[in-house]
């Protein structure tokens, strides 16, 4: 019989030898202590080749029964139902008091007809996964069983709904940023508040610096209206102000009692959507009239399901500054080695788009693939041949690459996220040593524009995401949904259950053709 092993997530498979990502879930009770830690960033040497492909594990199916795709698709249906306030109270749902009807002109005196078709249907549905792969060696192959079956995937369609579960008089909402900063919290900020207002909402604060917020005695609630937030997308960083790390979940959930609040809306990355999670459960289990949404904030555009989140267009747009400076400090040196460190913890999606947007970026360095520095096959030797041939070079590097070349420290930040080490200052040093064995010059700068991209304002394509994911977000949580986040999934704007997008990160896929058409654009060999 076969057997899926009962594993969830996203495991990398090659035939006779298995290595999946460990998921590590923070406890509900304390997730703030104990910290939600990510899976394992990639696949190492011992766990096989890059030619592993990636098939999406669920719990154990044994593909020799005839009802194996029926019975996956109830529990994926199953899975990713969303939580709703209705599983522990008894509420009623209520008229929408969001309008879509046009709005007349000044003096008009005539109610003009509702719009047709414009709230989401309960039962609306998006694919998750819209590729039909016809074999798992396919570039980027996500298959189920051994033959790639199609089994369809739905989730539940983001959007307005003509049933909601709050009167809006009597609403408190709250909204708090977590963890670093990110390009478009000031958008997302402001178009929650716009919406609410809309709804008729009147009580509207910010929890200043994160969960912090809900326990430091020296902050108190920010109180926000169009007034106050109409132009705050105009600058970087967030009104609200970040911070990791904070209290318990019963200290917050307590807080939360205690102000009134009953939406909360919860702007970070995969740590605060865990955080976020706990206090959904611990509201649940106080069977509180609270409801808990997310937006997934993080340039790294690490968001398990997800295109793509918002401040990932403007990282790579800014990236870009960064790159051509170290493409004309190189071409005008003589010798000249351009090498540029761009952030990514655990997934190397900025580095591979800014570099194969560039187009002057001749190797680029990920966290998903492992790279030798020395020996003929390793970079100090390709970087050589690229200064005899070439006369310069520039590189690329996300900050979790590398690492296992490093010596690694157990020191954690404030959202249990190891402290890494400095992978762009250690090749640096690596490539003046290597040049200056071999007796060749070589004018090696070396720029960090990480802080500089994260603070930047959204550009236009993140300030229109962040728009829509605002909007959903409220509507999600007037909807009566609760422990869940918005999304863009295959272009279409999603609710997903929260433990779903955080079971483990989004990583490149060595074998995707986008992967491969970076390697096309930069022309670099393989350094493994």
């Amino acid at each position: 019989m076969s057997f899926v092993s009962p594993a969830k997530g996203v495991g990398f498979i090659n035939t006779g030898q298995h290595c999946f990502s460990a998921n590590d879930h923070c406890s509900s009770k304390n997730f703030l202590h104990s910290s939600f830690r990510l899976c394992e960033r990639r696949a190492k040497k011992r766990c096989g080749s890059l030619n592993a492909r990636a098939i999406v594990v669920k719990p154990e199916i044994d593909f020799e029964d005839p009802d194996w795709k029926k019975k996956f698709q109830d529990n994926f249906e199953e899975r990713f139902n969303l939580p709703h306030l209705r599983d522990v109270l008894d509420v009623n749902p209520r008229p929408t008091t969001f309008s879509l009807k046009r709005r007349p002109h000044m003096g008009c005196d005539i109610d003009l007809e509702e719009r047709r078709n414009g709230y989401v249907h309960g039962d609306d549905r998006a694919l998750l996964k819209v590729i039909k792969f016809s074999s798992p060696t396919s570039a980027g192959a996500e298959c189920i069983d051994p033959d790639c079956s199609w089994v369809e995937q739905w989730v539940h369609r983001a959007g307005p709904r003509k049933q909601i579960y709050f009167d809006p008089e009597e609403v408190k909402a709250g909204i708090v940023t977590c963890g670093g900063l990110c390009p478009g919290l000031n958008d997302v900020i402001r178009q929650i508040v716009i919406t609410l207002e809309i709804y008729g909402v009147k009580k509207i604060v910010g929890i200043p610096y994160g969960y912090r917020g809900f326990f430091d005695d020296g902050l108190t609630e920010i109180p926000l209206s169009r007034q106050v937030v109409q132009n705050i997308n105009l600058a970087g960083g967030s009104l609200l102000g970040v911070s990791r790390g904070g209290a318990s979940t019963s200290d917050i959930v307590d807080s939360i009692q205690a102000r009134g609040i009953n939406m909360l809306f919860v702007l970070g990355g995969n740590g605060t959507h865990a955080g976020a999670n706990a206090i959904h459960n611990e509201c649940h289990k106080r069977k509180l009239k609270v409801s808990v949404v997310c937006v997934p904030k993080t340039i790294d555009n690490d968001i398990l399901l997800m295109d793509k989140t918002f401040g990932f267009d403007t990282a790579v747009e800014e990236a870009q500054r960064a790159i051509n400076s170290a493409y004309i400090e190189a071409r005008s040196a003589y010798h000249g080695i351009g090498l540029v460190k761009l952030m990514g913890r655990s997934s190397g999606f900025i580095a591979m788009h800014a570099s194969l947007s560039s187009g002057q970026i001749d190797v680029c360095l990920i966290p998903e693939v492992p790279f030798n520095l020395d020996g003929p096959y390793g970079i100090l030797q390709y970087l050589a041949h690229l200064i005899k041939t070439k006369g310069s070079a520039v590189v690329c590097v996300a900050e979790g690459a590398g690492q296992e070349l490093l010596e690694k420290s157990d020191a954690t930040d404030a959202s249990g996220n190891a402290v890494l080490s400095d992978i762009g200052v250690y090749i640096q040093q690596q490539i003046k040593r290597y040049f200056k064995d071999i007796c060749i010059p070589a004018d090696v700068k070396y720029i960090d524009p990480t802080y500089m991209i994260r603070a930047c304002r959204a550009n236009a394509s993140d300030a229109i995401l962040c728009t829509v994911l605002g909007q959903n977000a409220v509507h999600g949580a007037f909807a009566g949904f609760s422990g869940i986040t918005v999304g863009i999934c295959n272009t279409h704007y999603v609710y997903l259950p929260i433990p779903e997008v955080i079971s483990s990160p989004r990583m490149v896929d060595p074998n995707s053709r986008m992967w491969h058409r970076c390697l096309t654009s930069t022309g670099q060999p393989d350094f493994h």
